[in-house]
């Protein structure tokens, strides 16, 4: 069982009446290759955080990224953990299991990079250790803190959405291969779309392929059918010569599209206007109108670390935990599974309704 903080909380007094600064969290990085040297760039700079070393089975890696932000270094991650509170994992997803139950394990809290698991079994252990531990469990699901996804969920509390598309496409890259392209760049949008559907998924169909040297799916397009109505189609490739990251809705009185490059929302509403002259000769219409949503820069992984370093220190759940990556794992598996089968999917074929409900949250 985790030892409880025992460092004072921010606006706590001392003995003599004065407000004292919160002790700061301790954190460690096991990872620091593509994603998690930048989880200990922004780290290192956090206000109320110490970074207090970073992990890597990569030598010359760890030891260039230790010297660089002026932290120890360490070969086995084990040898980090009774120096931390917290620690960021980002090493291949086959590893999360491994690494992150021996931290939970340890009563450390952690924010492991998504997929939570490469298996549901793996994630299931993982969000059951956390329970038991009491420890933190976020997943990094980061597109949850980008300010054009958060701005979007405000937009469509007051529409009602029809169907929702998304795309994730990138070029092809040596990082992330060890999994499938639905594992990879889907699930980021699989756990957007849970979210802003909020039913459970009752039909769903997939087709992929594959390069001729990949053993894994690189191209998938899956089409979910919620039981609220609301249809949904998503796309993933990591074949694509054009980097796109979109979500658009298609409402009863609006089009809404979302990129999260520009981080820029436009609302499209259908609307009729005559300009007409003093003689009434109309001299244009106007048979539609574009808002433009206006984001802020917020930088979404420093939102992600910050709001992680805040439930730890204020003992909150985060906003996407184990259980929620839980059931976005559990869908792009699925999703995973027909594309290689080229089935369709009704949720009758599965052996219990319980099941079925499992996969999404409930309204």
């Amino acid at each position: 069982m985790r030892v409880q903080d025992s460092s004072m909380s921010a606006g706590e007094q001392n003995g003599h009446g004065h407000r004292t600064q919160p002790r700061p969290i301790r954190i460690g990085v096991i990872g620091v290759g593509n994603m998690g040297q930048h989880h200990a760039r922004i780290l290192s700079s956090m206000k109320d955080v110490e970074l207090v070393g970073v992990a890597d089975i990569n030598v010359e890696r760890g030891l260039e990224t230790a010297s660089r932000y002026k932290v120890r270094f360490f070969e086995d991650y084990c040898d980090l953990l009774p120096h931390v509170e917290a620690v960021c994992i980002a090493v291949p997803t086959r590893l999360h299991y491994a690494v992150g139950i021996s931290c939970l394990l340890a009563g450390i809290h952690v924010l492991v990079e998504k997929p939570i698991a490469a298996s549901i079994s793996e994630a299931e252990s993982l969000v059951n250790a956390a329970a038991e531990s009491g420890c933190i469990l976020q997943v990094g699901h980061i597109e949850r803190f980008s300010p054009a996804f958060q701005e979007l969920s405000k937009v469509l509390k007051t529409e009602e959405v029809l169907a929702l598309e998304a795309h994730r496409m990138s070029p092809y890259s040596n990082r992330a291969n060890d999994v499938s392209v639905v594992l990879d760049l889907m699930i980021h949008d699989i756990d957007l779309l849970l979210e802003l559907a909020a039913s459970p998924v009752v039909k769903l169909t997939a087709s992929g392929n594959r390069t001729l040297d990949s053993g894994y799916l690189d191209y998938v397009t899956a089409t979910l059918g919620f039981a609220n109505g609301i249809v949904a189609t998503l796309t993933a490739s990591k074949v694509t010569h054009r980097k796109i990251r979109s979500i658009v809705a298609h409402c009863k009185t609006s089009y809404t599209e979302a990129d999260f490059l520009k981080n820029e929302i436009l609302i499209h509403r259908h609307t009729i206007t005559n300009s007409m002259t003093d003689y009434r000769q109309v001299l244009y219409k106007q048979d539609g109108v574009i808002e433009k949503v206006y984001t802020s820069n917020t930088d979404k992984l420093g939102a992600e670390l910050e709001h992680f370093v805040n439930c730890v220190r204020g003992g909150n759940q985060p906003s996407v935990g184990g259980e929620q990556a839980l059931k976005a794992l559990r869908l792009a598996s699925l999703i995973e599974q027909m594309a290689l089968e080229e089935r369709v999917w009704n949720p009758l074929d599965w052996e219990s309704e319980s099941r079925v409900q499992s996969l999404t949250p409930t309204v």
